[in-house]
């Protein structure tokens, strides 16, 4: 009863942290809580495990619009963490191709991280260096006047660098990080100066708790908030373990759509994993599909012994 009032008193004290919601410039991911890296450099190595990632989401399935073209938002993210226990620190990167429409946005970044021992626990600490690229098909536009200054043809792309730094403790039982991504706030104006479409700052805040309900099943709550600077949103669930194999659980998206998740362990191993979440949309279904739908698929590499001290891991970051 009383792990149990404290599951509570942590969803209460981070719940109140946001109170608003508005749209992130970021991607977003229901199973945001195994894609830890895309949102924090310093989680790269954390899980002590080389492991590769796949995620693709469909946002609002069966989507089209109503005037000119573009369809439902789609986005995939492919990453790779993997430790480097010799120098107790890890890297990864990622790919992300995110389809808004007229807009494209992809991202290519790599990430370095420093792991510190701290009590019983590790502190890691990340920066993230890549490019990001936007692309816009100015004939998906629809234009009031013939003459609009801002007007073009065809396909228009510009890249630009990007900076990201991150912070993340893992204890034995909770866990916690946050992160500043696009630090230059690099511009996009594609030879307009009218256009001129900056990457916002942007902080994400995560933490979760892992509660030993049996033997056999941890129950791990967590929240994720996010912000521009200007406005606040969180997301808030718990999953389920069973026996390290077999996960479900259910979410929050607050003013947007409720989430339930399933996943399983394919290979005897547990080294192949495959997740599902699905999104139903709760507010402004008037202007979208009441479904969203995203697929994960990770395999974990076999260990190899190194020096170093092991890093922890638990049954909540073996997903």
């Amino acid at each position: 009863m009383f792990a149990m009032k404290r599951i509570l008193l942590f969803w209460a004290i981070l719940i109140m942290v946001a109170q608003s919601l508005f749209a992130q410039q970021d991607a977003q991911f229901s199973q945001y809580m195994f894609n830890t890296l895309y949102f924090n450099p310093a989680y790269a190595g954390v899980e002590g495990v080389t492991k590769i990632t796949a995620i693709h989401r469909s946002q609002w399935f069966l989507y089209n619009s109503t005037f000119g073209e573009g369809g439902a938002p789609t986005t995939q993210v492919l990453s790779l963490s993997s430790p480097i226990l010799r120098f107790n620190s890890g890297v990864g990167f990622h790919i992300v191709n995110d389809q808004l429409g007229p807009e494209n946005n992809l991202e290519i970044q790599a990430s370095g991280a420093y792991h510190l021992n701290i009590n019983e626990g590790k502190m890691s600490i990340g920066f993230r260096v890549g490019a990001f690229s936007q692309t816009l098909d100015f004939d998906k536009y629809i234009w009031n006047e013939e003459d609009d200054p801002l007007r073009k043809n065809g396909k228009e792309s510009q890249i630009r660098p990007d900076l990201s730094v991150g912070v993340f403790y893992r204890a034995e039982k909770y866990f916690a990080g946050v992160s500043f991504t696009h630090l230059i706030k690099s511009e996009f104006d594609f030879g307009l100066d009218n256009l001129r479409n900056p990457l916002e700052n942007h902080a994400y805040f995560t933490a979760g708790y892992d509660y030993e309900f049996n033997y056999d099943l941890i129950i791990t709550p967590s929240v994720f908030v996010k912000s521009d600077f200007n406005t606040v949103s969180f997301e808030a669930g718990f999953i389920g373990t069973y026996r390290e194999r077999l996960w479900g659980g259910l979410s929050f998206r607050q003013s947007d759509a409720a989430i339930a998740m399933l996943g399983y362990g394919i290979t005897k191993d547990n080294s192949l994993k495959l997740g599902y979440a699905f999104d139903y949309i709760i507010q402004g279904q008037d202007a979208k599909q009441p479904t969203s739908h995203e697929l994960l698929l990770s395999y974990s590499l076999p260990v190899v012994s190194g020096s170093g001290k092991k890093i922890i891991r638990t049954p909540r970051f073996r997903h």
